[in-house]
This record gives structure tokens, C-alpha cells and sequence, in this order.
């Protein structure tokens, strides 16, 4: 190996050239790697297992609407526990010590799926643990990674975070593959017990690393934090208090949901469950309690410094960023629900010579495709597409990468429509069409998900990184409750009676829906882009 020249005009060269990767790394990206495979590997065949196996009791023409509202609660828990996870990781326990414990908890709760296949109080208890242990891990491994790092080393750390995005794809694309086959094959207990020993492994490869991490301690209360500037700009004296107002019609939405839903009038809707009531009473408190700081917020400069109260102000136009994207999710995630259900009706091709059956035999390994082209599209668009839309003088923007993306998951559902029609019509339909609404909502997921947390990033002050982090997360959380509203009210009689009238099956027309919702979703979108003030808070060393 060549000495590398010293460089007194640019030690930063130098420094990079020879800085090396932590060693503890590699632990940590072979517990991503085993964890990810655990986790979809469960996931990809939740939707399947419910409707076969767990569902039996239930009226068949119910199963598939059931399975559904268990999919989707269990994905909505998984994206709100990541505020639980960082909350007592950031003020008692540390990130090594939560990962750890709740990762113990994630392997309880895989062996609960193994163990009560056909008892749903078990089983629905591990869907729990492994939501609380995935969501309340989910935050805080990535900044694990980065607490390795220093000055010393920080050029390497990118290379790490790629390696984690790889990871999670190459995890995910072998568990879409092979779960759904050993589902069928072996039975649902070594289907859900392989990914717990996945996850066991996991845990023991990031505990054997112990004596080599570098853990931040927790850190004590930010007198700063979005929290506390929003209360002394809602309780602050001035001129009117508006803004209180609407924080308290906010609270008082939230109180009179929780009571109605324990009281149950007859106007109530029938259908809504404890987690739609939940989150929709946290979003009451979101939207109104955000507009009521919005209207107050310069009462709290003084008591708060003014790039603390510019930080609230930044993250409250971001939410609205991400309150516009919470659709593309309710679409993006019934692709492990509503999809396979769609290709349970549908022909696999086994007898054309260029369909895969040696590999691809069960309707729930269409997944697969959706990490295989993520791996494919990234380096596309950024060696390719984006450099050929520059030299065409069209500015690649991160809001145009966002709203664009929302469409094509709105595009990627009118497909989907169109092939329910042609499945409701009874003609015998090949899965392989299942291909174009794939390759169109993953290229969305590309442009939505691969780029907002870069503009979160972006736009929001240093002290609230984490915040921002925490609410994109959330997004998620909302986008699957729009799929529990929806499915609760297609049980309602008016609505029922109404999708008979208009000639689609029940598939069909909410597949049309979604696909409206996504592209007046985008279209908001692009009006609020053309007026968001974009700043830039990156670091400048």
C-alpha cells in the first residue's frame, strides 16, 4: 500500500483516507441484518396466516376485512411505539440498554406466534410485544450507529448507513421469498418460529458487542424542546388567546372521542376500535394544539432562545409536509394486506417459460419485488434519471421527489383497480400483472420514502433532528389509520349500498378510492411546495 501524500492545504483528505471503521460496526449491522430478516419475514405472511389458520371462526366473506384491521393495527403500533422507545431511552436508560431489553421483548414475542397459532389472545399478545419491540428499537439503532463515530472517523460513516439500507432490502427480499413458502410448506409455527430464532441471533450478536460500544449516556430535559415552547407560547400572556382556544378545542375533541367510543351511542360508528379512537384523538390534539402554537408562538421568545421558537416554527411547517404524505402510506402498506388478497384470486403462471415456479409459488412472494426494485431504482435515479432531468433544465427539488411520488402511488392503485375489474369479470387472471402496480408504487416509495427524511433533515434546527424524526415516523401511524377508517366504514350499510350502485365490487371501488385519495393528496401537495420556505440546517462543519 502506497503512503498517503501529505496534504497541509486539505487535512480533511487525509484524515478521510485514513480513517478507519469502527470495529463494534459490524456488530451492530449483523443484528440490523438478522432483525429485518425476522421482521418482514412475520410480517410478509401475517395477512395470509390470519385469513387460513387464525381468522376460521369468522364468516368467510368477513376473514379478509378482519385480517386487514389486525395487519393494519399492528403496523400502526409499530410506527407509534418508536416515541416510547426514544422517550426512555433519551432520559433514564440509554440506547444500548433499551435496544437490548426490548429486543428480549421482540423474541417473547416471536416465540408467542410460534407457540399460539391457533389461540388469538397468544397470538395477538405477541403482536404486540413485537410491535413494542421493533417500533421501540426502530429509532434508536441507526443513532447508535452514528454515536460510534467521531471526528476522527466520520468519513466512513456513510459508508456504514448505505450498508444499513442495503441490509434492510436484502433482509426483506429473502424473508418475501422464503416465508410465504415454509408458510405453506411447514406449517405457521416454523413459519414465525424461524424469524424468532432470526431475532434471538440478533440480540446475541449486538450483546456480544457490549465491551466495544461507544454509549452516549441519557441526557436530561430540554428546557427548549417543541413541548415546552409550545406551552409557554399557549400559557403566555398577551393580546387575546386565540391560539389557547383552539389548543383547547383540540383537548376537548379528544376527551369527547374517547367518551363516545366508551359510551357507544347509536350514531357512533359501530366498527370504530380503541386504536382508531386513539389515534384519531391524538391527531385532534396535533392539528389544533400545532395551530393554536402557530398563532402564539413569538409569546414565548424570551423565556426560549430565538433559534429554539425558529425550531418550532420549522418543525410545524414540516408536519404539514408529512400530514400530506400519511396518504401514500395508507397505500404503500396495503401492499402486504390488500394485495395478496388480490392475488389469492388471481393464476399463478406456471406454465409460461419465463414465470419463475421453481421460486415463486404463493401470492404473498409478490413482496419481494418491492426491495428488489428499491435496491435497483436508487442508484438508477441517482446515476441516471435525476442527472437526465438536470441536463433537461428541470430542477429535481426534494418536495418534487415527494409530491411526485405520491402520485405514482396513486397511479400504482388505479392498476390495481384495473385488474380487480378484469378479476370481478371472470376472467382468469395472471399474477404477473401484479408486476406494473409493483414497479409503479415502489418507485413512489423511492421518491416519498428515500427522500423525506433527507428534506426533514434538512429543515429542521439540530436541536429538534429527533423530533422530526419521531413525527415521521408517526406518519406512518396515520397513513394505516385512514386504511382502519376506511375499513370500518365499508361495514356500514349506507356505505355498502352505495359501492353496490356504482357497479364495482367492494376490491374494486376501494382500490379507485385509495387511488383518489393519493392523487388529491399529491395534488395538495404541490400547491403547499410551491409556497413552503425551504431553509438549510445542515451542518456547516
Amino acid at each position: 500500500m502506497k503512503p498517503i501524500p501529505a496534504n497541509p492545504e486539505n487535512p480533511d483528505a487525509v484524515a478521510e483516507a485514513t480513517a478507519r471503521m469502527p470495529r463494534q460496526i459490524p456488530y451492530i449491522i449483523g443484528n440490523e441484518a438478522c432483525e429485518r430478516f425476522s421482521f418482514y419475514g412475520m410480517r410478509n405472511i401475517l395477512t395470509p396466516f390470519l385469513i387460513t389458520t387464525l381468522l376460521l371462526y369468522a364468516p368467510i366473506a368477513e376473514r379478509a376485512g378482519i385480517a386487514k384491521d389486525v395487519f393494519h393495527t399492528f403496523v400502526i403500533g409499530v410506527y407509534f411505539f418508536p416515541l416510547l422507545g426514544g422517550w426512555i431511552s433519551d432520559r433514564f436508560f440509554g440506547k444500548y440498554n433499551t435496544v437490548l431489553w426490548l429486543s428480549l421483548l421482540y423474541c417473547v414475542g416471536h416465540a408467542c406466534l410460534a407457540l399460539f397459532e391457533s389461540n388469538r389472545s397468544g397470538f395477538y399478545m405477541g403482536l404486540f410485544l413485537i410491535a413494542l419491540g421493533s417500533g421501540g428499537i426502530k429509532p434508536l439503532v441507526s443513532a447508535f450507529v452514528g454515536d460510534q463515530f467521531d471526528q476522527s472517523n466520520k468519513a466512513t460513516a456513510k459508508v456504514v448507513y448505505d450498508a444499513f439500507y442495503w441490509t434492510i432490502n436484502f433482509g426483506s427480499f429473502f424473508a418475501s421469498l422464503l416465508m410465504p413458502r415454509i408458510l405453506a410448506s411447514w406449517g405457521p409455527a416454523w413459519a414465525f418460529g424461524i424469524p424468532g430464532i432470526l431475532m434471538f441471533i440478533a440480540t446475541v450478536i449486538f450483546w456480544s458487542g457490549r465491551k466495544k460500544y461507544v454509549n452516549v449516556p441519557p441526557t436530561p430535559s430540554n428546557p427548549d424542546s417543541l413541548v415546552n415552547v409550545a406551552k409557554t407560547a399557549l400559557f403566555a400572556s398577551g393580546n387575546g388567546s386565540a391560539g389557547l382556544i383552539m389548543a383547547s378545542i383540540g383537548v376537548v375533541a379528544s376527551v369527547a372521542i374517547f367518551l363516545f367510543w366508551a359510551i357507544s351511542p347509536s350514531w357512533w360508528p359501530e366498527h370504530f376500535s380503541f386504536v382508531i379512537t386513539f389515534c384519531v384523538a391524538l391527531g385532534m390534539l396535533i392539528l389544533f394544539g400545532g395551530i393554536g402554537t402557530s398563532w402564539q408562538l413569538d409569546r414565548a421568545r424570551g423565556k426560549h432562545s430565538d433559534a429554539a421558537v425558529e425550531g418550532v416554527r420549522a418543525v410545524l411547517r414540516i408536519l404539514i409536509v408529512f400530514a400530506l404524505v400519511t396518504p401514500f402510506w395508507s397505500l404503500f402498506d396495503q401492499k402486504a394486506s390488500t394485495w395478496i388478497l388480490q392475488g389469492n384470486a388471481m393464476v399463478m403462471p406456471h406454465d409460461s417459460w419465463w414465470w419463475p415456479s421453481w421460486l415463486v409459488q404463493q401470492p404473498a412472494q409478490m413482496q419481494a419485488l418491492n426491495p428488489l426494485l428499491v435496491m435497483l431504482l436508487i442508484p438508477f435515479n441517482n446515476i441516471v434519471l435525476y442527472p437526465m432531468l438536470r441536463r433537461m433544465g428541470m430542477q429535481v427539488t426534494a418536495l418534487r421527489r415527494m409530491g411526485f411520488g405520491i402520485a405514482f402511488s396513486g397511479l400504482a392503485w388505479v392498476a390495481a383497480g384495473l385488474i380487480q375489474m378484469n378479476i370481478d369479470g371472470g376472467d382468469p387472471t395472471s399474477i404477473a400483472w401484479q408486476v406494473l402496480p409493483y414497479v409503479l408504487l415502489t418507485f413512489g416509495e423511492v421518491l416519498v420514502s428515500a427522500t423525506g427524511l433527507e428534506f426533514a433533515y434538512s429543515q429542521a434546527p439540530p436541536s429538534m433532528k429527533g423530533t422530526i424524526m419521531s413525527f415521521w415516523l408517526l406518519s406512518v401511524t396515520f397513513g394505516n389509520l385512514w386504511v382502519l377508517i376506511t375499513n370500518a366504514a365499508v361495514r356500514n350499510e349506507g356505505v355498502t349500498s352505495y359501492i353496490a350502485q356504482s357497479g364495482l365490487s367492494e376490491p374494486a371501488f376501494l382500490m379507485f378510492f385509495f387511488a383518489a385519495f393519493a392523487l388529491l393528496a399529491a395534488l395538495a401537495f404541490a400547491m403547499y411546495a410551491r409556497r413552503y420556505p425551504m431553509v438549510d440546517h445542515y451542518r456547516t462543519v
